[in-house]
């Protein structure tokens, strides 16, 4: 707990049984609430979630990235959470910075804060593909020009929100698929929300999780279109369901719990 407020952290999980462990022990002891949300992985890492003690979900197939996170935020939303990372649980991201990310959000300075791999200018060095730098750039680029902010990027999996982030945007409305992260940072620019940076290490290796370069370039088209989404919708040209505030949100659907009424997409576990 900080300031009063409630700490959740979010592993939105897949095949992670071999860097679980190592991202859980590097929580800080602040952290109030610990979910895992298994999108039917192949693996064990239910099994390892379980032995660490952390509350864990499983989707009874394999939703997407996208799906995951609504299933992550709307568990830590019904836990009590004030403050929510999300942390990958594959080991590339440090959760030694929870604490300085709840922090900026459970005192009012920021609404969402990002971990960027771009400040530090170390992203090269641990390990980032060549053209996913560049890629990465470019789209930084073309996104600050449109969304008329200055971020460092846009694309990093480490994030810390603020319940009423959580609570507002019409997160139903977002693809299922890894564009999720792009469509929620373009969401809480467009409605306003306070975004700061803090800088972050990363590191790749073998058993880290990372799409491959055709899914790569399907994330780089989707960003693309979300960004002339937003530009459009804010010129009054389009009006889109992401962009609505009559949108769905985590409160006003479960689309990502029931099937015919019957609660199979997401299990206690």
């Amino acid at each position: 707990m900080i300031n009063g407020k409630r700490i959740a952290v979010v592993f939105p999980a897949f095949n992670a049984e071999k860097t679980l462990q190592a991202t859980v022990r590097e929580l800080p002891d602040l952290v109030d609430i610990r979910i895992l949300v298994d999108d039917h992985s192949s693996d064990r890492t239910l099994e390892v979630a379980h032995r660490l003690g952390l509350q864990s979900f499983v989707h009874n197939r394999n939703y997407g990235y996208g799906r995951n996170q609504q299933t992550c935020y709307r568990e830590a939303l019904n836990a009590g959470a004030d403050v929510v990372i999300m942390v990958h649980p594959d080991y590339q991201y440090t959760p030694l910075l929870v604490t300085a990310m709840a922090s900026m959000i459970a005192y009012g300075v920021y609404d969402v804060v990002l971990g960027s791999r771009i400040i530090g200018g170390t992203a090269l060095r641990g390990g980032m593909p060549l053209y996913k730098y560049v890629a990465n750039r470019l789209l930084t680029a073309f996104e600050n020009l449109f969304l008329r902010v200055k971020l460092s990027e846009y694309h990093t999996g480490y994030r810390a929100f603020s319940r009423d982030v959580l609570t507002r945007l019409p997160l139903l409305e977002n693809s299922d698929d890894f564009v999720f992260d792009n469509q929620m940072l373009a969401q809480c620019v467009y409605f306003g929300f306070r975004i700061g940076e803090v800088s972050c290490p990363t590191k790749y290796f073998e058993e880290a999780s990372s799409i491959n370069f055709r899914r790569s370039v399907q994330y780089g088209l989707g960003v693309l279109g979300t960004t002339l989404q937003f530009a459009l919708q804010r010129a009054g040209m389009m009006h889109s369901p992401i962009f609505s505030e009559k949108g769905k949100t985590l409160e006003a659907g479960s689309d990502a719990y029931y099937e015919g009424g019957v609660p199979t997409a997401s299990q206690r576990r």
